[in-house]
């Protein structure tokens, strides 16, 4: 989160809607994405118009199935903060929607909105059978195409900004869809910076942007609280062209 408002700032003067896919991260401030601190800032990106997903409340990394009692499939999940961080857990079908909605409920608390029926993984790994638990939850997963990694959580050292930029002005194209985040800790130069000149160089290609309800893949599907209640299963550019931005 240590770039938000910097990237805030330069979605606005592009005019670029994104979507944010939210997860409670502690922040250089040693607070949390989702803490009451940052209410104001996400009441902001939500007057802009921006779209949001779930990117699961304590920001969960999938390790591969086994299978539980009664032949039910259970994900072996790794969280990397709240109570249970660092703790190996085996979760149901019904323990990962719960986590979806816990930030579902807390962007509503913070916002007065809910989100949209989109969710992405930490670091995009997650098993078959996970998407398809989240789906009848009303939930897609959103990935990301190999010319949309924008390479911001790499080190800056071999990966220097300069190079990440000339390389994804050269490959993005159309319905591309691209990883950004609000900042990464482990990165010495912040990439953020490298946003202003990427959007303005797809944008002199003819590319436009927009958030990924509006994607062929994902067009169409209703908010998650109209998808299904809460605690129950649920169903869930040159010209035209598109890149779409997704942080």
């Amino acid at each position: 989160m240590a770039e938000a408002q910097r990237i805030a700032g330069m979605l606005a003067r592009h005019e670029v809607r994104a979507t944010f896919f939210l997860a409670n991260e502690r922040t250089p401030n040693g607070d949390h994405a989702l803490g009451a601190e940052w209410a104001d800032y996400w009441r902001g990106r939500v007057a802009e118009g921006h779209v949001f997903g779930s990117h699961t409340f304590d920001h969960v990394y999938f390790h591969g199935t086994n299978v539980g009692p009664g032949g039910q499939v259970r994900f072996v999940v790794r969280p990397q903060f709240g109570v249970s961080a660092g703790r190996t857990l085996h979760w149901s079908a019904a323990d990962l929607c719960a986590e979806l909605r816990r930030v579902d409920d807390r962007f509503r608390e913070l916002t007065g909105r809910g989100l949209d029926p989109f969710w992405r993984a930490p670091g995009g790994r997650v098993p078959a059978a996970a998407i398809e638990a989240a789906r009848r939850c009303g939930y897609a997963h959103v990935g990301w195409t190999p010319a949309g990694f924008l390479g911001d959580e790499l080190s800056s050292q071999a990966h220097p900004n300069e190079r990440l930029l000339a390389e994804a002005l050269a490959r993005i194209g159309d319905g591309d869809i691209l990883l950004a985040h609000l900042g990464i800790w482990s990165r010495r130069d912040p990439y953020a910076p490298m946003l202003d000149p990427l959007i303005a160089g797809l944008k002199a290609r003819g590319l436009c942007f927009a958030t990924i309800d509006r994607h062929p893949a994902y067009r169409g599907r209703p908010p998650v609280h109209a998808a299904a209640p809460a605690g129950a299963p649920g169903s869930p550019s040159p010209g035209a062209s598109r890149a779409e931005g997704t942080r």
